[in-house]
């Protein structure tokens, strides 16, 4: 399981990287790998207002369908429309190809308190442990 620097992550499994202003967004490698072979992506059109810890789409699996979670507020610029067709690029590489948003982020701050990568490893070894 992977848990890259450089990014930072929330409780509820989604994965965050800062570039100047925007926030690049999708969900975990240990998000994806719970869910199995990830079949539909809903996400919302551009221009979205997001609030942090607020929803802005649907994952569905052959196992779940599970909401996504906005790691920051702000407001969505960027859809990453290959999950429309291909939507196994989630589980393929959930750090690359699998993004899944860019927010224009209102607050940055909140993107600092995010959990760093060895606390979301601790996180998610002690959730999986329970």
């Amino acid at each position: 399981m992977e848990f890259p620097e450089g990014l930072k992550y929330t409780k509820e499994h989604e994965w965050a990287r800062i570039e100047g202003n925007r926030v690049v967004v999708g969900i975990t490698d240990f998000a994806q790998e719970e869910l199995g072979d990830v079949v539909f992506v809903e996400l919302p059109e551009p221009g979205t207002a997001v609030a942090a810890e607020g929803t802005f789409g649907v994952v569905e699996s052959v196992k779940a369908v599970s909401d996504l979670y906005c790691p920051v507020s702000g407001t969505i610029i960027e859809v990453n429309t290959d999950l429309e067709d291909h939507p196994e690029l989630v589980n393929d590489a959930p750090y690359e190809d699998g993004w899944m948003i860019v927010i224009e982020a209102s607050n940055r701050a909140e993107f600092n308190e995010l959990l760093s990568p060895a606390d979301y490893q601790s996180y998610v070894e002690n959730e999986a442990g329970s």
